[in-house]
């Protein structure tokens, strides 16, 4: 199975979600993630804010540890969760409490050998690859 079948995957399980609202989602945990300077640097500061064993457990072939939204709120502060609120039409609990339902199995997905990938940005060859995939006429 390939990353795109696997965020696909992720993204069919997502709490009951329509697919758009879902994609949505990624797009915009996508943009978090480039703006904290890729994978690498949202781990950084995941582990910085006390989010360590977390972000171990996601990127670790083991079972995922989860975050709840205030966790998320307080490593990347209000004004980031507003802003990813604001881009996805919702309030910021919403926000952050949808980010956090998704990041832990994106992250576990996006590390598939239990490291960091190398070189390029892998979640934004992935999330591109979906775009496509959601956005082609059915």
């Amino acid at each position: 199975m390939g990353i795109l079948d696997d965020v696909t995957s992720l993204l069919g399980n997502a709490g009951g979600q329509a697919g758009g609202a879902a994609g949505n989602v990624l797009g915009a945990v996508q943009g978090l993630i480039g703006e904290q300077g890729g994978l690498q640097g949202l781990v950084q500061k995941l582990q910085a804010g006390g989010l360590g064993e977390q972000v171990k457990s996601w990127i670790s072939t083991g079972q995922n540890l989860p975050i709840n939204a205030e966790q998320l709120q307080q490593v990347l502060g209000n004004p980031q969760i507003t802003a990813l609120a604001g881009k996805l039409g919702i309030d910021p609990q919403q926000a952050a409490a949808q980010v956090a339902q998704f990041l832990p199995g994106l992250v576990d997905k996006l590390t598939p050998n239990g490291q960091l990938p190398e070189g390029g940005n892998l979640l934004a060859q992935g999330a591109d690859l979906l775009k496509g995939f959601l956005n082609k006429p059915t």
